[in-house]
């Protein structure tokens, strides 16, 4: 999966889990994260390692949502969870058993849901100030629910609209891939939209699937592909395979078979243009091979279709603030009990 996301995501957990600062740099150790990325203001971690330090959070705490609500969710709650909306005949019917859990194990904290012209509305509600880091619990409640949903009818949910109730925040960029489709700020509630028609979907998954399913959490959830749908999720995935043969404006408008100017257009009514998908990805690309592979500098700065290797350090530095030089060869500590 080379997909990165912002630090916010990993400085915000922290806030939920105050710790001291050799505790974190313990977890960010065996999470793969150098510590020197917590001031880095552009700095990027693979899914694979927010997702790592996650789970050691989780298990550390006993809390699923680690320091996300007053009541902790102690270890099992989300196989608890997903075991009690399986039995459902239909999406509609898990939905409801869905929103009347959190009811019952949060005071906090709970989902409401209901139709609006043809698509679903699932929404997020704080029934009282929230203990951890407002956006990201929204971010990850709502991906929570989104993850757990599509899995169920085993099927992409394609979501129609995303409202948020918080101002647009920086890494807001990411949302294309974690939110594809049409996203707000600023509104009264934090809600996700789809196809009401989903809701009559048959639930097609088992117990027998359900451990696979929480073994891979979250990492599934963060990011879904819907190049199906979105012109720039298929710029993305033609540029992993054909970067280093087709990676020009003209290869991949003609691989996907529209004119420059189609693609310009198809790509501005998702909010983005070719270059930005092209960077982001690259970017993405050297973040997952600095910190996961012993490949060179200027092997990568050749892989990704730069002239040379200043090139490729000028772009990165611009890209996340930090040289690939410094990601290469940030330290990451011994691990320390925590």
């Amino acid at each position: 999966m080379t997909v990165t996301v912002s630090m916010h995501f990993v400085n915000e957990l922290f806030r939920g889990v105050p710790e001291s600062e050799a505790a974190r740099e313990a977890y960010l150790a065996r999470a793969g994260i150098s510590p020197f990325l917590l001031s880095a203001p552009h700095g990027r971690v693979t899914v694979d390692q927010f997702a790592t330090l996650y789970r050691l959070l989780v298990n550390e705490h006993d809390d699923e949502t680690p320091g996300f609500f007053a009541r902790p969710l102690r270890g099992g709650t989300l196989k608890l969870l997903c075991l009690s909306v399986l039995e459902a005949p239909t999406l509609k019917v898990a939905l409801h058993r869905y929103t009347l859990f959190f009811r019952i194990v949060l005071d906090d904290f709970g989902y409401e849901y209901g139709i609006e012209n043809g698509l679903a509305r699932v929404a997020l509600v704080e029934h009282r100030p929230l203990s951890g880091s407002p956006i990201l619990i929204h971010e990850l409640m709502l991906k929570l629910f989104h993850g757990i949903a599509s899995w169920m009818i085993a099927r992409k949910i394609p979501p129609q609209m995303m409202e948020c109730a918080y101002a647009q925040p920086a890494h807001s960029a990411d949302y294309l891939y974690f939110y594809p489709g049409k996203v707000s700020f600023e509104r009264p509630q934090t809600a996700i939209y789809f196809d009401a028609a989903l809701l009559e979907q048959p639930i097609r998954q088992t117990k027998q699937h359900l451990g696979a399913f929480l073994r891979r959490a979250p990492a599934d959830w963060f990011y879904v592909s819907f190049a199906d749908r979105l012109v720039s999720h298929r710029v993305r995935e033609h540029l992993m395979r054909h970067l280093a043969t087709s990676g020009s404006v003209h290869d991949v408008a003609r691989a996907l078979h529209m004119s420059v100017r189609t693609l310009a257009r198809r790509l501005a009514d998702e909010g983005t243009h070719f270059q930005a998908v092209k960077d982001e990805f690259r970017r993405d690309f050297a973040v997952q091979a600095l910190t996961r592979s012993e490949r060179s500098l200027p092997a990568i700065a050749d892989e990704l279709g730069f002239t040379d290797l200043a090139c490729f350090s000028r772009a990165f530095k611009a890209w996340t603030g930090n040289s690939p030089a410094a990601y290469r060869r940030a330290p990451v500590p011994l691990i320390r009990s925590v």
